[in-house]
């Protein structure tokens, strides 16, 4: 009798300790689930975000560099527009050009390394594999349409307004709220400190505002 009562009292002690492995394997198997990777947000916030700020910014210092020398409205905004549309393209190709090259990169890469795999791994790691590679017309597509979406924000400021001084300083306006929005949009969105990013992407703009009013005042004033 004494025999199996130790035996059965060894038991109950055993019991516990094997549930709490089980609750803490459960947990490690968990807590991974619960983490994410921030950095597999870069691809299209790159395209998103900083196309649309893009557009902002280039689109606005050429509509306040061609309002410093000439304070017509339809002249500001064709120039705007021919911004808008220059700068459109130009992004779309750029990223089709970037994106193309990364997918013949992983291309490449994943052909090694199915060189080195046997048949059922190679069926298993296709199917994979194409859900993750990037598609250049896409980047492209929404390259252009964030540049576009920026840029119209000073072309429709700027559009119903023939007072020259009361029209630079409503761009100057909009502009600035949609670069504190744009910042705000790519800290939150990418987990950054939300004021530094927003007052780096304002300075950053209102510089490359004024420098292209400021030097194109200077050019034009000088009788070049």
């Amino acid at each position: 009798m004494s025999s199996n009562q130790t035996s059965l009292n060894q038991a109950k002690l055993v019991l516990p300790t094997n549930d709490l492995e089980q609750q803490h394997a459960t947990t490690l198997e968990i807590e991974p689930e619960e983490t994410f990777d921030y950095s597999k947000r870069s691809q299209w916030l790159r395209a998103a975000v900083l196309g649309a700020n893009d557009g902002l910014v280039s689109t606005a210092s050429l509509m306040m560099g061609i309002g410093a020398v000439k304070q017509d409205l339809k002249v500001m905004i064709l120039s705007g527009f021919a911004g808008l549309v220059a700068g459109a393209c130009s992004m779309a190709i750029g990223e089709f050009v970037s994106v193309y090259s990364q997918l013949d990169i992983e291309v490449a890469q994943m052909k090694r390394e199915k060189e080195r795999m046997s048949g059922s791994d190679r069926e298993d790691s296709n199917e994979e594999e194409k859900e993750g590679l990037p598609n250049p017309l896409q980047a492209a597509a929404a390259s252009a349409l964030a540049f576009s979406v920026g840029a119209m924000v000073p072309l429709l400021a700027a559009s119903f307004i023939r007072e020259y001084k009361v029209r630079i300083a409503v761009v100057v306006a909009a502009v600035t709220v949609a670069l504190v929005v744009f910042g705000w949009l790519g800290a939150v969105l990418g987990k950054a400190p939300v004021f530094r990013s927003s007052m780096r992407v304002l300075f950053g703009g209102w510089m490359a505002m004024f420098i292209t009013f400021g030097l194109t005042k200077l050019i034009g004033s000088s009788g070049l």
